[in-house]
């Protein structure tokens, strides 16, 4: 009786062991599940300020007046500009800002030194760009566009210079132009960064005025900035 007895338990435990040991290994087999990681929110929008150089060409003339050129002064002027991301690459910018600017004749007596007239330019361009994005905190992009410039507060020289000559009335007109961009951002962090960026317009406005007697003269204004800055990023 013994015997069965302790031959029975035998069985039981053993029994019991394998049990164990199939139920550890199930349990080895089972997938662990963890919790999945937040997906943090994107943001689309962002905005950069900017100290802006404006650097004009040197280059028109007075048709009316063989010989004659025309310069442009050039302007540092603070510089808005927002930008909204289509995808993490692409985006659109829309840049803000106003600039002074005076214009001076050049080139033969009557014209050289003639204080042409002074404009104020609201210039918004909008702009699609690329971004690189596989860089780490540096982000470079290329960008093109057009430009449409409002010309106000515009004033006439009325000053002569040495062949006495002088313009008592001066108009720049409104004009689309083709812009070109290339810049970086360096994101000191997922919010803030740098900006250094380059811009080229081929901005080339007619322009129509009064000599003193009141005789009407045309021209164009090669303006063609480089707008060169370099700020602040904030992406929200």
């Amino acid at each position: 009786m013994k015997t069965r007895t302790r031959t029975a338990i035998s069985s039981l435990a053993l029994a019991a062991g394998i049990f164990g040991l199939a139920t550890a290994a199930s349990a080895a087999d089972l997938p662990v599940y963890t919790k999945a990681p937040a997906v943090e929110a994107w943001n689309p929008w962002m905005i950069r300020l900017r100290a802006l150089g404006v650097v004009t060409r040197d280059s028109g003339w007075v048709d009316q007046v063989p010989g004659s050129g025309l310069k442009t002064s050039d302007a540092i002027v603070p510089e808005l500009d927002i930008s909204y991301f289509f995808t993490r690459n692409i985006a659109a910018e829309l840049i803000l800002g106003v600039t002074r600017h005076e214009v001076t004749g050049t080139g033969v007596p009557a014209t050289a030194g003639l204080d042409v007239g002074r404009a104020w330019l609201l210039p918004p361009t909008l702009t699609l760009q690329y971004h690189f994005t596989d860089l780490g905190a540096f982000k470079p992009y290329i960008g093109a566009g057009v430009n449409y410039t409002v010309f106000y507060n515009q004033s006439a020289g009325n000053t002569f210079n040495n062949a006495g000559v002088i313009v008592t009335n001066s108009h720049l007109q409104n004009t689309w132009a083709p812009a070109a961009q290339i810049g970086f951002d360096y994101m000191i962090n997922k919010h803030v960064g740098l900006n250094v960026d380059v811009k080229k317009i081929w901005l080339r406005p007619n322009w129509d005025g009064t000599l003193g007697g009141g005789v009407p003269v045309t021209g164009k204004v090669n303006l063609d900035p480089w707008l060169i800055g370099t700020g602040l990023t904030y992406k929200f």
